[in-house]
């Protein structure tokens, strides 16, 4: 059974923050890694933005043009009474 469960480090204890479910006394596989910070909104577009700047070409500008161009015609059909 794999669950992914928050917790809280103390020294050599970790405290869950909800029953795993086990039995006490069952051997587990722990993989520690840091949760997630609570960041503000946008910044994993900031720590990616330019990530293809290398590559960007006057095409990719024209396509995403076409693309904001073709968002902003209203698609849906008339309500006919």
């Amino acid at each position: 059974m794999t669950k992914l469960l928050n917790g809280i480090i103390h020294g050599k204890t970790v405290e869950l923050s909800d029953d795993p479910g086990m039995e006490d006394g069952q051997e587990v596989e722990v993989m520690v890694r840091l949760a997630k910070e609570n960041g503000n909104w946008g910044d994993g577009l900031r720590r990616c933005a330019g990530a293809l700047a290398d590559s960007w070409t006057e095409e990719d500008d024209r396509i995403l043009d076409q693309i904001y161009k073709e968002r902003q015609t209203d698609s849906r059909p008339e309500i006919e009474e």
